[in-house]
């Protein structure tokens, strides 16, 4: 017995296989035994081709209202939920999901591997290294959020009720909380880079944004660079009333901007990034705007609606 079995192959096939295999052995057929094996392994192959789909990671940030990790609205977030009708409608793909903080998501995407993130925003530094989509969404602009007790420090700075950040920044005697490595848009990132060091906290954490209101009502900063329906979530979050801060636009930077999708700028990402255009395009958008609308203020509803519907409208027409 040990000898024949010196002179068998391997044993991986179906039983019907191994018998046919130990008959041709036993007639000294050892060529038909390789062919055997050969016909068993291409007969493996299609299934296992079948299943060998391009994986595709999307990235998840704590970033309400797009994300939320955590509360009572846990994976309930504006992208949280769109991200299952974009997966559904890339079947070519092995889709999974993957929470990560801002560092190591910017890693990520420097990396060859297949990874995108449906929440960007779009720069041309970024654009050297990210391959985006066309606008997934819209959201209002980046704003300050002060104390109600210490709005008077913003006063002087306040044209047609936008608040000029560069003079308010440039005596350095004030001190603007944000949040480390993230992109506030070219206009504002611009300006960050110009302020006086001592001018700025900036805050590394996970919970990044909660930890700098806490620092805020603390006063150990005076004002808040943020997006609107992020600080009053997390205010929420951190136990702050609504009524203890007051919110104002900045000068220069525009009422909206446009979140995008961006994949690592690889030929996958690129080819994922041309499929995912195509489907943007069958996609409505009046859900995700009324999704995100959902968390504005009353007085900010009815106006970013009509103007994210005119946008997108404006895009489909080029």
């Amino acid at each position: 017995m040990t000898r024949r079995r010196s002179h068998s192959c391997a044993r991986t096939g179906p039983s019907e296989l191994e018998r046919l295999i130990a008959r041709a052995i036993q007639q000294g057929q050892r060529a038909v035994c390789a062919l055997l094996a050969a016909m068993m392994f291409a007969a493996l192959m299609p299934s296992a081709l079948a299943q060998g789909k391009p994986t595709l990671v999307w990235l998840k940030r704590d970033l309400p209202p797009l994300f939320i990790f955590e509360g009572p609205k846990k994976g309930q977030g504006i992208i949280d939920q769109f991200l299952t009708t974009l997966i559904a409608g890339m079947p070519q793909y092995q889709h999974s999901v993957l929470r990560v903080n801002r560092a190591r998501g910017l890693q990520m995407l420097h990396e060859p591997a297949l990874t995108c993130d449906a929440a960007l925003n779009w720069s041309k530094e970024r654009a050297t290294w990210i391959a985006f989509s066309t606008p997934l969404f819209r959201a209002m602009s980046n704003g300050l959020a002060v104390r109600r007790v210490d709005r008077e420090l913003l006063a002087p700075f306040i044209q047609d009720g936008e608040v000029d950040l560069a003079a308010f920044l440039a005596p350095g005697n004030v001190t603007l909380g944000i949040v480390a490595e993230r992109n506030y848009g070219e206009f504002l990132d611009t300006l960050l880079k110009q302020a006086p060091p001592k001018a700025l906290t900036l805050h590394y954490g996970n919970q990044a944004l909660g930890s700098l209101l806490q620092m805020q009502r603390l006063g150990r900063l005076q004002v808040l660079l943020g997006y609107r329906p992020e600080i009053r979530y997390q205010a929420q979050q951190q136990g702050i009333g609504e009524d203890e801060l007051q919110f104002y636009p900045i000068r220069g930077t525009g009422k909206y901007l446009s979140g995008y999708i961006g994949c690592t700028d690889t030929p996958q990402g690129r080819q994922a990034i041309v499929e995912i255009n195509q489907l943007l395009r069958t996609l409505p958008r009046d859900h995700l705007s009324e999704a995100y609308a959902t968390w504005l203020d009353p007085d900010s509803r009815r106006q970013y609606l009509e103007a994210s519907k005119a946008f997108f409208e404006e895009q489909a027409g080029h």
